[in-house]
């Protein structure tokens, strides 16, 4: 009941129109009022809440991101994919996907495909003859591949929330399921493209043509063989490899004359607006779920499902509901940091693997990000094609139908996200 009243106490706030932020600060305010709580906690928990080594890695994946985009990477990474696979019908919604996926490895996250990768692609699908109101829907569902293909700062997040999971793990954990979400979207893709004969480029890239392009990519294409690789090898940690990241992304943009000293600040000052957005967020709901555990909200709930639901199945499908409603609503980070510290427990009592779990959380308000009427993801996909946002939800629905059946075959086949984490252990 107690858990009710704040989510409803939060609900009314977000519709009102208060930011994220400020929403969860006066659902954790109400919480301590309710509780007797002695509010000197709440900055003391804010602090402690971002005073974590790992939490290293966002600013940094961030900022190589932002050195990589601004050398012009991005283009080289198209022109690749269209070698690959822009000979098949409705060539350049294939490319769109690909290139997302690649990209992936580089961003991890949804916002800076969709607003940096995703103009290039537009562009280019409406000057083939694609529409626009199309051209958006394919960028949006192929941005949210960003956050699941690692590096993915939401799965920092899950993994420090967690405690007993690495980053590592989750990196690893969410690259078959990454690579699933792209397949099943070309596949839709190519159906769309035989049904209303979207074009495609008249011949196939020779052999040569695609090493020439290849070649070009490759300074792009290195960045997520070396975070992982070192990773899996165990050369340096899953924080450590964020240094790296910048480090490289450095050598090649100087190696290609590309970054000045002035071009260099834009992109730490980009990085600390956004590193201050997700760290305010993050240290928020550190006290909001310090609040929640002292007024014994998850104990009641873990108490609640043991009682009414009788299997991990039911409880999957239960989270799932629970998780896809909330990421119509709110941000990725926000949600999870919400509500892992109340559905980990349970999960862990039904003998769920933390990964699996975790990918699976993380996963599915990814899916929320392209969801009407609310999907973030939307928004800027809208903003930048410059469509409205009805229209966009018309295309957009079968991709969401598409990330919900991918959605339920990571549930029910858990070794599509631990087989690799199991492989590397």
């Amino acid at each position: 009941m107690l858990a009710a009243v704040l989510l409803i106490i939060f609900l009314l706030v977000v519709i009102v129109g208060v930011p994220i932020s400020f929403a969860m600060g006066f659902m954790t305010i109400s919480a301590f009022t309710i509780g007797n709580g002695a509010m000197v906690i709440i900055p003391q928990k804010m602090f402690s809440g971002v005073y974590n080594f790992t939490y290293m890695c966002i600013p940094l994946f961030i900022l190589a991101s932002e050195i990589m985009s601004r050398c012009g990477l991005t283009m080289s990474i198209v022109k690749f994919c269209d070698t690959l696979v822009g000979h098949i019908r409705g060539g350049l919604a294939h490319v769109n996907i690909l290139a997302s996926m690649l990209f992936a490895g580089i961003s991890g996250s949804a916002t800076a495909d969709a607003s940096g990768l995703g103009r290039i692609e537009m562009e280019m699908m409406t000057k083939a003859g694609y529409t626009k109101e199309y051209s958006a829907a394919v960028t949006a569902a192929s941005a949210i591949i960003g956050p699941i293909i690692p590096p993915s700062n939401i799965m920092i997040i899950y993994a420090v929330c967690a405690s007993n999971v690495s980053v590592s793990a989750m990196f690893l954990g969410g690259i078959m399921p990454g690579i699933v979400l792209g397949l099943a979207e070309m596949l839709l893709c190519y159906y769309f493209a035989r049904k209303y004969n979207h074009p495609c480029r008249a011949r196939r890239s020779s052999a040569r043509e695609v090493l020439h392009s290849f070649k070009r990519s490759l300074p792009a294409l290195g960045l997520p063989i070396i975070i992982l690789g070192g990773i899996v090898s165990g050369v340096f940690t899953a924080t450590e490899s964020s240094a790296v990241a910048v480090f490289y992304a450095l050598i090649v943009a100087v190696c290609k004359r590309q970054i000045t000293w002035k071009s260099l600040v834009e992109c730490c000052k980009n990085t600390a607006k956004t590193t201050a957005n997700v760290m305010l967020i993050i240290s928020i709901a550190s006290a909001m779920s310090y609040a929640i555990t002292v007024l014994r909200i998850p104990q009641a709930m873990v108490e609640v499902c043991m009682k009414y639901v009788n299997s991990p199945a039911v409880f999957l499908l239960l989270v799932n509901l629970i998780l896809l409603i909330l990421g119509c609503v709110l941000d990725q980070s926000p949600a999870l940091l919400m509500m892992t510290p109340i559905l980990l427990p349970i999960a862990m009592k039904y003998g769920i693997d933390p990964v699996h779990f975790g990918v699976l959380c993380c996963f599915n308000l990814t899916v929320g990000l392209i969801s009407p009427p609310i999907g973030m993801t939307l928004f800027v996909t809208a903003n930048v094609a410059k469509v409205k946002l009805t229209d966009l939800f018309k295309q957009i629905i079968p991709f969401v139908l598409v990330g919900l059946a991918v959605l339920i075959l990571i549930t029910w086949v858990p070794a599509l996200t631990t087989f690799i984490p199991n492989l590397f252990s």
